[in-house]
């Protein structure tokens, strides 16, 4: 494939001409890709990598009827949504359809950060107050208001990160957070947390306008909510004159398989009040769209102040946006995610079962985390290892990240289409990484020990013993692990 410039002189320009915070994949030796088809991109040289991470291009990369429907529209018209046309309430009316009853006016955008800075305008001005609560790990968006709410970011920047009018709640993770998979009632316990926040906020006279999550939270390492967590949620938020806004800009549009939002996973007695999302609604067009109840709408139309966007809800933004749900139900890709995401789940198992690397595995459909760990008992993250293998994996042409507060939890969010064929060969490639780490660190398998427990698991080191009881530690240690070649950064890069 001819392309114009060297992977060199493309990173002498970017130095140059692109912000430094502006980070690639991969830094020490980062892939150009030059063309995309299904689950798989390719490289300047032909060479074929399997995409397990873009969640963007939902129905897959190029797929041939979003181009289609792009160009079809693109050749005869592209324009502003203040002269009428018939995409734009086609998909209006189309996307209602896939949504809660009450759920049914809709605001396009172009990012999910857009979309979610709006949410928030929209709660703000329905409830009349400002102060929002977000979940510990959250990240909604890279504009200044979403900086605000998402400790991922904000917490970069130290104690003074964290504004006035932000409450974080605990991540409702079962496996790392503060209740636990052993706890009663951990959807309760969580709840109760935020419960306690809006008392807290009241005795100092703050109003609660909204709370915002992730129907599962992504950066915050692939954390499925327990069932029932978000209804008490609500109850309290409603009770204490708020809105629930559910992100649904990484797990929407059949992403979970059995539903098509990760929302209605919590059951149907639960509807937030608005709904906001990206990245799949256009398979890598930049389009989003927030969805609201016709109430809130209408005390945001209240104001008198006109709201417009010059792109949101163009005719080619549309017309790919219609293109995207066909696709979906066509191809049925959320069959497709369920039947390939329980496949890898019991894949992961199985070496969960075999690697004493491997914590905790957890997802639906096809948004799946491997939590890595030194030390089961103590869960300790493994974070070294966890880089290793995401390096490793990309020389084996293989594309998936580590994100979590601790860069440790391996995610999978892959192209809708992936298959069985690509479960099994990555994962394949996964044990191997695993055997040769656990043989580096003398780490036994379970299934090394049999059951009178006549052999002993190799006793941690003083330094390993002292390390993995800190609170929070990032374990660092090498172990064998050739983590300083790599020079990983543990610096969150948002996928």
């Amino acid at each position: 494939m001819s392309e114009p410039y060297t992977k060199k002189q493309i990173v002498e320009m970017r130095k140059k001409h692109i912000g430094p915070s502006c980070k690639v994949f991969f830094a020490k030796d980062p892939i150009k890709i030059v063309c995309a088809k299904g689950q798989y991109m390719f490289d300047e040289k032909g060479e074929r990598y399997l995409d397990c991470i873009n969640n963007v291009a939902h129905v897959g990369h190029s797929h041939p009827e979003v181009t289609k429907a792009a160009m079809k529209q693109l050749e005869l018209l592209n324009t502003n949504s203040r002269f009428l046309h018939d995409n734009l309430v086609r998909y209006a009316e189309r996307l209602a359809l896939c949504l809660p009853e009450k759920l049914s006016v809709c605001y396009f955008v172009n990012s999910g950060s857009e979309a979610n800075d709006l949410a928030l305008r929209l709660a703000r001005q329905y409830t009349g107050h400002h102060d929002v609560i977000t979940l510990d790990n959250a990240y909604h968006g890279h504009l200044t208001s979403l900086i605000d709410i998402s400790p991922y970011k904000f917490l970069q920047l130290g104690k003074e990160g964290k504004k006035e009018y932000v409450h974080v709640a605990p991540s409702p993770d079962i496996y790392r957070g503060k209740y636990r998979e052993d706890h009663p009632d951990p959807a309760t316990a969580y709840a109760k947390e935020v419960d306690d926040i809006i008392k807290k906020a009241h005795k100092n006279n703050r109003k609660i306008a909204a709370f915002i999550a992730e129907s599962m939270q992504s950066c915050g390492g692939q954390v499925i909510p327990p069932i029932g967590y978000f209804q008490k949620v609500s109850e309290f938020v409603h009770k204490a004159g708020g809105v629930f806004i559910a992100d649904e800009v990484q797990v929407g549009f059949g992403r979970v398989g059995k539903h098509f939002w990760a929302f209605q996973l919590q059951g149907e007695g639960f509807v937030p009040d608005i709904v906001t999302m990206g990245k799949p609604i256009g398979n890598g067009h930049p389009m989003s769209c927030v969805v609201t109840t016709k109430e809130i709408a209408e005390a945001f139309g209240a104001t008198g102040m006109e709201y417009f966007n010059t792109f949101g809800g163009n005719p080619v933004s549309c017309a790919i946006g219609l293109a995207v749900l066909d696709i979906i139900e066509k191809e049925d890709l959320r069959g497709n995610a369920t039947r390939v995401g329980n496949y890898l789940v019991d894949l992961l198992n199985e070496q969960k079962q075999k690697h004493p690397l491997i914590g905790d595995v957890r997802g639906f459909g096809l948004f799946v985390g491997v939590d890595l760990v030194k030390d089961r008992t103590l869960r300790t993250p493994a974070t070294a290892e966890a880089q290793h293998i995401i390096y490793k994996l990309k020389e084996k042409r293989i594309l998936l990240s580590a994100d979590g507060p601790y860069r440790n939890v391996l995610k999978f969010k892959p192209p809708m289409c992936f298959s069985m064929e690509d479960a099994k060969m990555v994962v394949k490639e996964i044990d191997d990484l695993l055997t040769a780490l656990e043989e580096v660190t003398e780490i036994q398998s379970d299934a090394d020990v049999d059951e009178n427990n006549k052999k002993k698991r190799k006793e941690p080191t003083e330094q390993e013993e002292s390390s993995s009881n800190k609170k929070g530690n990032v374990n660092r240690q090498r172990n064998g692990v050739d983590t300083e070649s790599q020079k990983v950064s543990i610096k969150r890069h948002r996928t």
